[in-house]
């Protein structure tokens, strides 16, 4: 099934994406294809294996590696910079461990973007799928997952980039700004988050003190995520936006990588969405 009128947007939000690979799995079981997709961060990183039409290679790939001392830990932070293995999570992960269908996904009519925040200037970019090789795929969503203090600036076409989210922890405004008029959001946060001002901003300024732009948009960010939030109610209540969020208790932070915590959250991002297709079914088809 597929309504060629509605896009699908994803939010961040670290290992608490697992949700949102629950969500597309769920797509993906009930054969329901978005002409559009765009995403950040975990967004970006869990729901190019939906483009890939690959039903549960997120779980596999959290189920044997999230743990794995290569995929995440101090070491790596000390060692390379980043306290993912961008080498392993985006290299050996996809070309041979759990293999990841390029092909797939590029022939997918669907369109992907993927946002991430350019360091001088503190815009979002949305590289389209279109625009990227297979190399500069994963370079995109390395870029989109870089998140501050822990990682390291990330290059793309001689410029660098860091988490998405940063600028556009949701980004709906993109899939409209795109032509769009009705989009599914999946969001990682229960009802009623709303998100806290930055308590020590100088750290921030001290840390990125080169680039005054990210600085702003970095301790702007609580504000414009509520905002985003407040909008997006909104627009449900208009009928414009369906949106899809954790009913349950979440128990998992961004950095959490208990493989057997995060399978809960994809099986509750799973259930909680079959639950809700005779809604989801009745809102694509108005």
């Amino acid at each position: 099934m597929a309504n060629n009128q509605v896009a699908l947007v994803l939010e961040g939000g670290g290992f608490r994406g697992m949700y949102t690979s629950g969500v597309v799995d769920a797509f993906l079981k009930q054969g329901i294809q978005f002409p559009y997709c765009t995403g950040v961060s975990a967004g970006a990183a869990y729901g190019i294996s939906y483009v890939s039409e690959q039903f549960g290679r997120n779980k596999e790939v959290n189920l044997k590696y999230t743990a794995d001392p290569r995929y995440m830990s101090v070491r790596n932070l000390i060692r390379k910079g980043n306290l993912f293995d961008w080498d392993f999570v985006y290299g050996e992960i996809p070309y041979k461990l759990v293999p990841f269908d390029y092909d797939t996904f590029f022939k997918s009519e669907t369109e992907f973007k993927i946002g991430i925040t350019h360091v001088k200037t503190g815009e979002t970019h949305f590289p389209s799928k279109r625009q990227l090789t297979q190399a500069e795929l994963m370079q995109v969503i390395t870029a989109s997952s870089s998140l501050p203090f822990v990682s390291k600036m990330a290059r793309y076409k001689n410029e660098w980039f860091m988490d998405g989210g940063i600028t556009a922890s949701i980004p709906f405004e993109q899939a409209f700004k795109d032509g769009y008029k009705k989009a599914v959001v999946v969001l990682t946060r229960n009802v009623g988050y709303y998100k806290q001002a930055i308590k020590h901003p100088w750290i921030i300024k001290t840390r990125y003190r080169k680039y005054p732009q990210l600085v702003k948009v970095i301790l702007s960010r609580a504000e414009r995520y509520n905002k985003d939030i407040e909008t997006l109610e909104r627009l449900e209540k208009e009928g414009a936006v369906f949106i899809i969020r954790p009913q349950g208790t979440m128990n998992v932070s961004r950095i959490e990588n208990n493989p057997q915590k995060l399978d809960h959250l994809y099986m509750m991002g799973l259930k909680e969405t079959e639950d809700l297709l005779p809604q989801l079914n009745q809102w694509l088809n108005k």
